[in-house]
């Protein structure tokens, strides 16, 4: 059958639309001719923004009127008469989606609940350190090849003329300090001491970017008052995800948690430093780029223990940040 029409779906948090990017590139170099479009939640849409192997990106409204929404989407799913659908989650409302899309081949996991409904289900394989990537690749591997691609994200020429100045300052390193849960971020007093350390480590320090969303702001300003590195500038609020993709690519290196600016890292091929605290790279989640250092606390009993984090450790010594070696950290520099 000719592909001619592909959509893929992926409407859950930036991390996932991140990852899913790699399904974009695998389709691309087997299908150049095909047009691909990309359906996401809206609030992530920044992220595909210029995307140059995107037809179009669709934008599903799931805070207002969910359900209106959705029997909208899959008017306009239906309208568009796709060849391929192929949906990277497992829950009912895409996998509606997908079974109504009239798309000679619908595509999902065998796990989603219509499931019955597709064309072609594919084992969702979790454990045994199997990455996402390869799980949402195994989607399309009857339609490409069995072979991982990265993730990959494109900033346009003007987000990157926004970060130009910043990306003067060589060598430079970004931190992005915070996470939506508590327990899969580093400590705010930890953060302090890398920067301390990092001060004592050269003669003359490295510019130092703290990289976060709007929120994250404050949290920002209280670990530069408190570190007192010598050149520092609070970035928090002040780039989009793009622009802050394009300020990590060069960057000397990149220290992240367990969230979103990891795979920003892994989809610029950018040096990275992520440090796991109650969750595991086991998961699936792990950094892809070349150069990417991991840092966790080994052989911990209670760790991880949970997918995503909680507001607070549940045994109350949040060892898994305490006891993180800050000469790992600093080794991930050299």
């Amino acid at each position: 059958m000719k592909v001619q029409k592909i959509l893929l779906i992926q409407t859950a948090f930036i991390g996932d639309v991140i990852l899913g990017t790699a399904v974009i590139e695998k389709i691309h170099a087997f299908y150049p001719e095909a047009k691909i479009d990309f359906l996401l939640r809206k609030g992530n849409e920044s992220l595909l923004e210029g995307h140059p192997l995107l037809n179009e990106v669709l934008v599903w409204n799931k805070q207002e009127n969910k359900k209106k929404n959705m029997f909208r989407m899959i008017s306009r799913i239906r309208q568009n008469r796709y060849d391929v659908v192929v949906n990277m989650q497992r829950f009912f409302a895409t996998g509606l989606m997908t079974a109504f899309s009239r798309a000679p081949q619908r595509i999902g996991f065998k796990k989603n609940p219509l499931a019955w409904l597709f064309s072609k289900k594919v084992a969702y394989q979790y454990g045994d350190s199997i990455h996402e990537v390869d799980r949402v690749l195994g989607l399309v591997a009857h339609l490409t090849n069995g072979q991982r691609v990265r993730p990959k994200l494109y900033p346009t020429q003007a987000q990157f003329a926004k970060v130009a100045t910043y990306r003067q300052n060589t060598p430079y390193i970004c931190m992005a300090p915070t996470s939506v849960w508590f327990t899969k971020q580093f400590l705010q007093e930890r953060w302090i001491e890398l920067l301390r350390a990092i001060a004592q480590k050269y003669d003359t320090p490295p510019q130092v970017y703290l990289l976060g969303a709007p929120g994250d702001k404050a949290a920002c300003e209280q670990i530069m008052a408190d570190a007192q590195y010598p050149s520092i500038k609070n970035l928090a609020g002040e780039l989009t995800l793009l622009e802050s993709a394009a300020l990590m690519q060069n960057a000397q290196m990149n220290y992240v948690n367990d969230s979103a600016p990891m795979h920003l890292a892994s989809s610029m091929n950018a040096s990275s430093c992520t440090i796991y605290c109650s969750t595991a790279p086991s998961f699936g989640y792990g950094p892809l780029s070349d150069n990417a250092t991991i840092v966790q606390v080994p052989d911990l009993p209670c760790r991880p223990c949970g997918l995503h984090g909680h507001a607070a450790c549940p045994k109350g010594h949040f060892d898994c940040a305490q006891k993180i070696e800050m000469g790992e950290l600093l080794g991930a520099l050299e």
